[in-house]
């Protein structure tokens, strides 16, 4: 089996756009959050806020998103785009050795405000900074560098640059074609969360174009949001101080 690319996010952290990029290149087969649907709807789900009436899919674990995942790699390079804190149970060296990883963060104050705003009671599990600043240490201790990290802002600013400069990190060719797209993205084909609501951006751009990333400021956000920022800005941080630079003369659209 090929190992698997690998991005490690965080939610509303620009990755579906990412990943989009991605399904554009035409040379990996890409799989959005496969891991996701069993954490929230598994038999065996880990989603803190399950009530008994919560939607569940007899027959999804764990092993079978594994098993399945492994069996498409066999055929064909892989490309997911998913949580840490789904997989924060089963990372094993067996199974972490199976990936190529690399991981996309950004500013928590604006996580934390987006996700909230959806989702008012969002539970501190679903953000997920501890769990990727947990698998971004044990990969970077294990082989004695850090992985590389993209931060959703500075990929807004110069996505040629960034793209380049993490192609480059995970040893695959740079295609700057691929950040151009038609809009009317189908997000709804391969999102299995309600239809691909959150991504309705997504559908009307056009591409990784370079923008200004905007700022959220947090102390006028509800209590619950600025609570959830405080307790993920340390992981944000940590991770922040290993970002990607752009690289050289590739920062701009061709």
């Amino acid at each position: 089996m090929q190992k698997i690319l690998a991005l490690w996010a965080v939610p509303r952290s620009t990755s579906t756009a990412f990943e989009w990029m991605m399904r554009q290149r035409g040379d990996f087969h890409c799989l959005h959050e496969p891991f996701g649907e069993w954490w929230y709807e598994g038999e065996d789900a880990r989603w803190p806020r399950l009530t008994p009436d919560s939607p569940r899919k007899p027959g999804l674990t764990f092993d079978t998103v594994w098993q399945r995942l492994q069996t498409t790699a066999a055929q064909t390079p892989c490309f997911i785009k998913d949580f840490p804190h789904y997989i924060e149970a089963h990372q094993t060296d067996a199974f972490l050795s199976n990936f190529t990883h690399s991981f996309l963060i950004r500013d928590p104050a604006k996580v934390c405000t987006s996700v909230q705003k959806r989702w008012p009671d969002v539970h501190l599990k679903e953000l997920g900074f501890a769990e990727q600043r947990a698998l971004f240490d044990r990969i970077a201790d294990r082989d004695g560098a850090p992985p590389p990290v993209i931060d959703s802002d500075d990929l807004l600013r110069d996505p040629h640059g960034l793209v380049a400069a993490w192609c480059n990190a995970v040893n695959i060719p740079f295609l700057p074609q691929a950040l151009r797209w038609e809009p009317g993205a189908d997000t709804g084909s391969y999102s299995w969360y309600d239809g691909g609501s959150w991504h309705d951006k997504l559908k009307n751009s056009t591409g990784l174009t370079p923008q200004e990333p905007g700022y959220t400021d947090i102390e006028t956000a509800p209590d619950h949001a600025r609570w959830l920022y405080e307790q993920v800005r340390p992981h944000y941080q940590h991770l922040c101080h290993h970002r990607l630079s752009p690289a050289p003369n590739q920062g701009s659209n061709p």
